[in-house]
């Protein structure tokens, strides 16, 4: 448990110095990194990961960025827990930007 908070404490400090897509890659990382001992950051990387699409694409492709990013990591989720993390995500949207409505 100690290597992933410490993880997560590099992860958030390197993006103390970046700005835009880099940014929200490494608070991504961080998030993942944290969950570990800390349950509640699990939708944190997912909805990181949205921001950092969305930011690393041309303006005008931003929104349709994050959709589809979304929508992959949906894709990517196995039946067993598919409607758990999409419940919680419906829960939980916004206080995570509202990235998840995809």
């Amino acid at each position: 448990m100690f290597r992933s908070r410490a993880s997560a404490g590099a992860a958030n400090s390197a993006a103390r110095d970046l700005s835009g897509a880099p940014r929200h890659a490494a608070y991504a990382a961080a998030q993942a990194a944290a969950v570990a001992h800390v349950a509640a950051h699990e939708l944190g990387a997912a909805a990181y990961a949205i921001k950092a699409a969305r930011a690393a694409a041309p303006k005008e492709e931003c929104e349709r960025a994050g959709r589809l990013e979304c929508q992959w990591q949906h894709d990517q989720l196995p039946d067993a827990i598919r409607e758990l993390v999409l419940d919680d995500q419906r829960l939980r949207n916004n206080i995570c930007w509202f990235v998840f409505d995809c």
